[in-house]
């Protein structure tokens, strides 16, 4: 029996009064990883190299916004 067969097999077990707390965990695996695009890459490499700014806080990333 394969994982997806052995799963369906327990939801069917899963009183309906339980599903709603499944449902969360399902869609979120059901989301296809995402790979990121080239300019993500780029940015985490110049981080990577000791580029890049980092922040210590939100506060101090939206004030860097606004200069």
């Amino acid at each position: 029996m394969s994982n997806r067969e052995y799963a369906h097999k327990l939801l069917d077990r899963v009183p309906e009064s339980k599903i709603f707390y499944i449902m969360g965990i399902l869609e979120g695996a059901a989301i296809p990883a995402e790979e990121p695009n080239a300019a993500t890459i780029a940015a985490m490499r110049e981080l990577e190299n000791g580029g890049g700014e980092c922040f210590d806080t939100l506060d101090d990333l939206w004030s860097s916004l606004e200069e």
